[in-house]
């Protein structure tokens, strides 16, 4: 086997074991796992991490971003998102116990999520990252339509079949864009048991350099925790959402719309 082909085949080996790790792997990891040498390893890994398929996050572990898994070119913004949000977003699982999730909003209204933490806990809110979540409905996705250009927002209600996933779930359009304001107007999106039976979901704003939300930090929540502490999971939360939008080089007021 040549070089080049000897090259190909570790860089597809990296890829496959990263694919198969559900939390960051560390390099010495990646050498134990794979048997290269570590020179050969970090030069792939970094490859990885140049090319946008991989992140290091702030203790040098890698972690595959998700879009590649499924062989698919990765936006450099997404995973600039990634990188910037997954140390933060393993913090506020740990302080939490809840699962957190990172998304943006597609062209067509929908929520694309990009990354989770899922709660360590036995009984936990799980997502799969795979396709767009509907957003009239979603704490993630309302918070996305809130600050979306308001005509493009009214496009996405009325296309949109708004059916009931729930018996609590919010349905009229004048509604929901009562709370499109509200959400602005406090920061926080909560939908409580609209999506899922016994799931309250909440989001907050990440901002970039310029001030525009350009993603949404999500804690799925049991519901009967939410009922005990969901003032001490809003805080949290904001406070995560605060810290990634500064990563990101933002640095005005969080009450910016």
């Amino acid at each position: 086997m040549n070089t080049e082909v000897k090259s190909a085949a570790r860089m597809l080996d990296l890829l496959e074991y990263l694919a198969g790790c559900s939390e960051p792997v560390k390099l010495k990891e990646i050498v134990a796992a794979l048997g290269f040498p570590k020179s050969s390893a970090h030069a792939l890994a970094q490859t990885l991490v140049s090319r946008g398929y991989a992140i290091q996050d702030d203790t040098e572990r890698y972690v595959l971003v998700h879009a590649s898994r499924h062989r698919s070119a990765t936006r450099a913004h997404e995973a600039r998102l990634v990188s910037a949000a997954h140390p933060i977003m393993e913090q506020l699982r740990d302080l939490s116990g809840e699962t957190v999730v990172l998304a943006v909003r597609t062209t067509r209204g929908e929520s694309k999520r990009l990354a989770k933490c899922v709660s360590r806990q036995a009984i936990r809110f799980d997502v799969d990252l795979d396709g767009n979540s509907e957003s009239y409905c979603t704490a993630t996705g309302r918070l996305l339509l809130a600050h979306w250009d308001a005509a493009l927002a009214n496009a996405y209600l009325a296309r949109v079949p708004l059916m009931a996933r729930t018996p609590k779930t919010v349905i009229d359009p004048d509604a929901i864009r009562a709370l499109f304001v509200s959400i602005r107007e406090t920061g926080i999106s909560v939908c409580d048991e609209e999506h899922i039976a016994g799931s309250t979901g909440l989001a907050v704003p990440v901002r970039g350099r310029d001030g525009s939300v350009v993603a949404a930090l999500n804690l799925g929540v049991v519901t009967t925790r939410y009922r005990i502490r969901g003032d001490e999971l809003i805080a949290m939360l904001k406070g995560a959402g605060e810290k990634i939008s500064e990563r990101l080089g933002y640095r005005g007021s969080t009450s910016q719309g």
